[in-house]
């Protein structure tokens, strides 16, 4: 009885001294968030970790989704253009045979012989040699028609350099001449969107000024935060409208130049528009090329026409490829909203949170409302326990370094740029881009920060 008395009391001291033990390490030490393995109540770890070791990125969710649509497309693409043209191909293949036969037997030649012929004409084919008289190849004018296809990355192939010279000289040209043109295209981007942001706050602010006083409030004239009056700031116009104008462009572009190709050309209005969307979207096949005859009435008009709309042709429906990319990035973050864990039959009841940002830049964990600057966590959290004598846990060094290192890089990266960026609270997935997306940035209603 004594013995059960002192084990009683020696545990009850023992209990107490861990228990004082216990209080004061969790009056230093934070306590770690638990995992959602160790939480209780939560799942098995083989279901809690389905999802965690498929959680993809925003952006790389987005980007593996376009790949497989991407994919798709070309799958159903194939097959569609597979039962058109294949039977075609075949009965030209068959009229191909018999006409070949019939030649070989009525003028006693023997096949490979018509074989060799015949290869010998391909080969001058592709130095420009046609059967019907075309325009030279390589004058100043032909080599001029030729490095404009190069450089709009058309190409034709119409005419391709034999030479090892020439082939050399082309690698080095396009490398230039490529990057320049598509600078040109993105700065021609820039500034019609532009034009098309004023010309349709022009017509809002028409609209809203016949509705009275109540519209002219909404009219989007209120000063920015920094004091000044940006009118693209304030109203911006839907991707939508703008797709709607750039692609009427492109459809009267197209067909006022098939009106021209049309006759000109020999060509029926529906080749005339074939070409001209092959030629304007930069695809280029070959099997249609315009002003390769050798002569033409009025030639250097047609001549001047042609190139003046294949470079307006080109602009446009290049501008409108990239507006119409904003409505599939949408269509894809839909579909990514619709995908957040809703069908997973491991996670039920649980919805699943895409992390924002990208691949490239990190975004810090939202664990404060407020910003954060590194006076506040070295002085606050860091060195002031260290001046108590308080141990830090692993978590909140962690956690410091890491806000350390996201502001010296957003310093570096002012510093580079030669001035501080208005940073944004929140991401809407076009926040942040490259070439033609970076431009539209801020620019339309879907690709606003404030929208």
């Amino acid at each position: 009885m004594l013995i059960g008395r002192w084990a009683g009391e020696t545990s009850k001291g023992v209990g107490g001294d861990t228990a004082g033990a216990n209080a004061g390490l969790e009056g230093t030490h934070r306590q770690l968030p638990l995992s959602p393995r160790e939480e209780p109540g939560a799942m098995g770890g083989s279901r809690a970790s389905c999802c965690l070791a498929l959680r993809l990125n925003e952006d790389n969710a987005r980007f593996a989704l376009l790949a497989l649509f991407i994919l798709l497309y070309l799958v159903s693409g194939a097959a569609v253009f597979s039962a058109i043209e294949r039977p075609r191909e075949l009965r030209a293949q068959q009229a191909w045979d018999r006409k070949l036969s019939n030649f070989t037997r009525c003028h006693n030649i023997s096949l490979l012989e018509l074989g060799a012929f015949l290869r010998e004409y391909e080969e001058a084919i592709v130095t420009g040699i046609r059967v019907d008289s075309l325009r030279p190849r390589w004058d100043f004018t032909g080599a001029f028609y030729f490095v404009g296809t190069v450089v709009s990355t058309i190409g034709f192939g119409m005419a391709t350099p034999v030479t090892v010279g020439g082939r050399v000289f082309l690698i080095f040209y396009g490398l230039v001449g490529c990057a320049a043109t598509i600078l040109f295209f993105n700065l021609f981007l820039e500034r019609i969107i532009t034009l098309l942001a004023y010309i349709l706050r022009w017509f809002h602010e028409r609209r809203m000024q016949r509705a009275g006083p109540s519209g002219l409030l909404e009219c989007g004239r209120d000063s920015s935060p920094s004091g000044e009056v940006d009118s693209l700031d304030d109203w911006k116009p839907s991707v939508y409208y703008v797709m709607a104008i750039l692609g009427g462009a492109s459809l009267v572009i197209s067909c006022c130049a098939s009106a021209m190709y049309a006759p000109v050309e020999g060509w029926s209005y529906a080749e005339s528009l074939y070409f001209c969307f092959v030629t304007f979207s930069t695809i280029g096949f070959g099997d249609l090329v315009s002003s390769q005859r050798a002569t033409y009435a009025n030639q250097t008009l047609y001549r001047a026409g042609n190139f003046l709309l294949i470079l307006v042709g080109v602009c446009c429906l290049y501008s409108l490829f990239n507006v119409s990319s904003i409505v599939i990035k949408q269509f894809l973050n839909w579909i990514l909203k619709r995908m957040e864990c809703r069908g997973c039959w491991r996670c039920p009841g649980k919805r699943r949170a895409w992390p924002h940002g990208n691949a490239v830049h990190p975004v810090l964990p939202k664990t404060r409302p407020h910003a954060v600057s590194v006076e506040t966590v070295c002085d606050s959290e860091t060195d002031g326990r260290r001046m108590s004598g308080e141990m830090i846990s692993v978590k909140d060094f962690l956690a410091s370094n890491k806000v350390s290192l996201a502001i010296m890089q957003k310093q570096l990266s002012e510093t580079a740029n030669g001035g501080p960026r208005q940073s944004h609270s929140r991401f809407n997935g076009f926040s942040r881009g490259v070439g033609a997306l970076a431009i539209m940035n801020n620019r339309l209603a879907e690709t606003s920060v404030d929208r």
